[in-house]
């Protein structure tokens, strides 16, 4: 007697990215209630090496900080960095710079995200 081994779909890396990500979303984006000023030095669980500290006044200082949030940070670190409207200010750019699962997760949740990207490219 042959057994036949058991025949289950599994979920692409791409999937399982995007399950983990929306798993530490904020209810709304009026939760993000982060700095809009000054300088954000992230704790270690969320940048383990290389750059912690960052200039809200630089943009590029603040897109990194973004990016870095986004990629790594659970949801309390994503309510406690991540500003709502700096979020929305910055998307049209750092939707381009961050990747797929992460865009798509949070396109999906806040539509507003999608609204303020269609607004500069009008």
């Amino acid at each position: 007697m042959t057994v036949q081994p058991l025949s289950f779909p599994l979920p692409d890396a791409f999937d399982l990215l995007c399950a983990q990500y929306a798993q530490r979303l904020p209810e709304r984006l009026d939760d993000l209630t982060g700095p809009t000023h000054g300088t954000v030095d992230l704790p270690l669980h969320v940048v383990w090496s290389g750059r912690r500290s960052y200039g809200l006044e630089q943009p590029r200082s603040r897109m990194g900080l973004y990016r870095t949030v986004l990629a790594e940070g659970q949801r309390q670190d994503l309510i406690d960095f991540l500003n709502r409207d700096l979020l929305v200010q910055q998307w049209p750019v750092l939707r381009t710079l961050i990747s797929r699962p992460i865009r798509d997760v949070w396109e999906n949740a806040f539509p507003e995200l999608i609204t303020a990207t269609a607004a500069t490219a009008a």
